[in-house]
């Protein structure tokens, strides 16, 4: 999937909202139905699929139909979620160049509105080479028995940011410039 950033100046309203649909959906199902999305979503009948397909086009979501028909989010798709939240709070107004990738995570340039440059870190778990951070991560609970890579990589963030933060008031890190 090629991370082109463009392409959030011309999704639609409605589209967003589908796309948030399918991400709560995705909190109780690994696949979303169809019929979960219109109601989570609350576009009129046929408003959604509308949505859909454009979603579908630049891959933020995948569909599937083999138990039942649904969709479930793809880590770009996720990805702008994040930037959107990002860009409606005031953080951000733009997304530079990749300027790191691990095992972990995948680190951009971002530019506030004073046009200062920061990094965005966008957490990237479950890549073939860090498959076992089921087995290796104390935020994964023992009882769970199917998890959501996309859910675990934002509680790695959560938990990173955590940890940023509380070594930032020490002073020893500076770590002012905090979202999640």
């Amino acid at each position: 999937m090629k991370f082109d950033v463009n392409i959030l100046r011309y999704i639609e309203k409605d589209a967003w909202r589908v796309l948030v649909s399918v991400e709560m959906g995705m909190k109780n199902h690994e696949l979303v139905p169809v019929e979960l999305v219109n109601a989570i979503s609350g576009l009129k009948h046929g408003g959604a699929h509308k949505c859909v397909r454009e979603l579908l086009k630049h891959k933020l979501v995948h569909h599937e139909n083999q138990k039942y028909d649904g969709y479930r989010l793809t880590p770009l798709g996720y990805d702008f979620l994040a930037i959107k939240a990002f860009v409606n709070r005031g953080a951000i107004v733009g997304v530079g160049r990749r300027i790191g990738v691990g095992k972990e995570s995948d680190v951009f340039e971002v530019i506030t509105e004073d046009g200062e440059t920061l990094a965005m870190k966008l957490h990237r778990l479950g890549r073939t080479s860090f498959r076992a951070v089921k087995q290796k991560r104390d935020y994964v609970k023992a009882t769970t028995t199917h998890m959501n890579w996309l859910y675990l990589s934002r509680l790695a963030a959560l938990k990173e940011h955590a940890f940023m933060k509380a070594r930032s008031i020490s002073h020893w890190f500076p770590y002012d410039r905090v979202g999640v």
